[in-house]
């Protein structure tokens, strides 16, 4: 309340010498009754900077005052790792969150120099965004693999472990954050939540915020929407644009130990540097991803969006193409010779993302380059790879024989290819195309139950 009344009497322009003087000499307390200012009430009252004040309500900034996006030497990658990197010399228990969804754009090239012998936790989040088939056991052995696969080695420091969670509806977070105390007491440590760019570490803080202190969940009723976000007193800002977090936040756990959100940092060759927020929101998903699978020849492609194209070349057999993908990504199969005249006439129209003016917003986002990649079938009843768009999710890759793909995606863009994540359930994700949808067959779940088709316009 000080700082706003001294702002109101900047704001101020006094008559004479003599009331700039009688102004200055004033107390806090004389002010407020001057300004008719109530000091109880302003204590409550939740005051924001503009910055945040646009990502919780409205989930944009300025240019300026984006990472990634401005020159400002304070929102450089290269401060934010200042104020990680000195972790490894302190007692501290780890948290590293990665996105299970796009885990090569989110494990952090960094973690083992920031760890150091500190144990570490390695939280792989959005678990509830997988499709239902996906076992959690399946899951986190796969992680183990990848992070071997990347040399991540920091994971094997005693006390390391892997936890499925997900921060938004707290599934796996209990269990983890006992561990983590436990690790913090036996060190006499605290624990600090690392992380790239939009992997969900201030979500999970808000998530940890509410059940510490029920009051704020039953302070405000209805559901957090654009207009009404400021009323959840005490939640930490969070949106889908990277690098919303600037410094560390700290967080009180009792016992005398603290929890610390720390800036996440960005992942070079991400796509998600380059959108805007309203992209953003497309590309990042928010619920369960229904994948969908398409049978293409040599000569045809699927485009994801505007975003990336998806071929089959040379003599290949037909393979099937199974896209994890954001349920709002459109996608669209064509003949690889009409794909350019396609996207140049569609896009941010019926193929989004990008959004509106979608020939310029392509030109900003970059020209495209391609990769051309073998990929050796494993059969029809098994995906035989992972082919990673970074920022995006992945296409599976499943069939007989050797195939061809070829993978444009703008310059820059990190592509890789892994084991398969979910190697078997390519056919319940079988599409027929119809012209102007995408439809997943409806099939029997294995409960017996029907399972709805899932469309992609």
């Amino acid at each position: 309340p000080e700082d706003e009344v001294e702002w109101l009497l900047r704001e101020g322009e006094p008559d004479s010498e003599d009331s700039e003087e009688n102004m200055l000499n004033m107390s806090v307390d004389e002010m407020a009754e001057m300004q008719g200012l109530d000091l109880d009430v302003l204590t409550k009252k939740k005051v924001l900077c503009k910055r945040c004040h646009g990502l919780q309500n409205f989930g944009t900034v300025e240019q300026k005052l984006r990472p990634g996006w401005t020159d400002e030497p304070m929102l450089s990658q290269e401060e934010f790792r200042k104020l990680l990197l000195p972790l490894r010399q302190k007692n501290a228990v780890i948290l590293a969150l990665v996105d299970l969804f796009d885990f090569s754009g989110s494990v952090l090239p960094e973690l083992d120099e920031i760890a150091g012998d500190n144990p570490v936790i390695l939280a792989a989040n959005k678990a509830d965004l997988l499709p239902s088939e996906m076992g959690q056991a399946r899951a986190e052995n796969w992680v183990r693999r990848e992070l071997e696969y990347l040399n991540v080695q920091s994971i094997a420091n005693i006390g390391g472990a892997v936890r499925l969670v997900s921060c938004k509806t707290g599934f796996g977070v209990k269990t983890m954050m006992e561990k983590a105390k436990n690790l913090a007491e036996e060190m006499d440590a605290d624990i600090y939540v690392v992380g790239a760019a939009n992997a969900g570490k201030s979500t999970l803080v808000n998530y940890l915020l509410d059940e510490n202190n029920p009051m704020r969940k039953e302070g405000f009723k209805g559901k957090k929407r654009a207009g009404n976000a400021n009323k959840w007193k005490g939640s930490v800002t969070t949106s889908p644009l990277p690098g919303t977090t600037l410094k560390f936040i700290r967080i009180e756990l009792g016992k005398g130990r603290a929890l610390f959100d720390t800036p996440g940092l960005l992942v070079p060759g991400c796509l998600t540097e380059r959108l805007t927020p309203e992209e953003l929101k497309i590309v990042v998903p928010k619920k369960r991803v229904e994948p969908i699978t398409f049978r293409v020849a040599s000569g045809k492609c699927v485009l994801v969006g505007g975003l990336a194209k998806v071929e089959l070349i040379g003599d290949s057999k037909p393979f099937l193409f199974t896209f994890f993908v954001a349920n709002d990504i459109k996608l669209h199969p064509t003949d690889s010779e009409r794909a350019d005249e396609f996207t140049s006439k569609h896009v941010g129209k019926i193929l989004t993302p990008p959004l509106e003016p979608g020939q310029e917003r392509l030109e900003e986002i970059g020209e495209f380059e391609y990769h051309e990649i073998d990929v050796k079938g494993e059969g029809w009843k098994q995906a035989a790879a992972d082919i990673t768009l970074r920022g995006l999710g992945w296409v599976a890759v499943t069939g007989a024989g050797v195939a061809k793909v070829r993978i444009g995606v703008p310059k820059g863009i990190g592509i890789t290819v892994r084991p398969p994540l979910m190697p078997f359930d390519v056919w319940e994700a079988t599409a027929k195309y119809t012209g102007g949808r995408a439809v997943r067959k409806s099939t029997k779940s294995r409960s017996g139950k029907r399972r709805k088709g899932v469309g992609r316009s």
